[in-house]
């Protein structure tokens, strides 16, 4: 990626948090980027095209964020335990991007994503849960269902930890005390 596609980016970022998707013109992106509009569209053929590049962009940066945290020889619930925190981890210290995340998610937006890129991107939590089941270890629940599950705590328990009055020293109990609770409720 060229340095000039990496300022469209960090600029479409901070404007798509702070202003939304309609409430941030290709414009305002350009100029905040220091590129010209043309500049802009050389790089993304319209703004839909950005908004999911930007997306695709901070997915692969999660991750391979936790592809590197979660290898190893480690137990099923020990490495399905990583991802969970180190989940958390990236998002309170990538809140915009994990609320970028959020925000697409709950857009139009995501009916452009191929259901294979989406697998694909998922693919860390995909493998952890199907090879749980295979193991006879989580509940014979549908792949997609226990995702849902693991991710749905993920989001939730963020958006707790996120308030800036929770105090930061309490973060990793809370952490390992959801994660034993998201751990009964899935395991067999």
């Amino acid at each position: 990626m060229v340095e000039k596609e990496k300022q469209i980016l960090a600029a479409a970022l901070r404007l798509f948090v702070a202003f939304g998707f309609h409430g941030t013109p290709t414009s305002k992106i350009a100029a905040q980027a220091g590129v010209s509009n043309g500049t802009l569209f050389h790089y993304y053929k319209t703004k839909e095209d950005l908004v999911i590049a930007l997306y695709n962009d901070i997915k692969a940066e999660l991750g391979a964020y936790l592809s590197a945290q979660t290898g190893g020889q480690d137990s099923l619930e020990t490495r399905l335990k990583k991802s969970f925190i180190h989940s958390l981890y990236w998002a309170l210290d990538n809140q915009d991007k994990f609320y970028y995340i959020q925000q697409f998610h709950f857009s139009p937006h995501l009916a452009k994503i191929s259901p294979e890129v989406i697998a694909a991107q998922s693919r860390v939590h995909l493998q952890l849960i199907e090879e749980g089941i295979a193991a006879q270890l989580l509940m014979p629940l549908p792949v997609q269902l226990l995702f849902t599950l693991v991710s749905s705590q993920v989001y939730g328990l963020y958006q707790y930890l996120a308030d800036p009055a929770f105090p930061a020293d309490q973060r990793t109990a809370v952490i390992e005390e959801a994660f034993a609770l998201l751990w009964r409720m899935i395991k067999k």
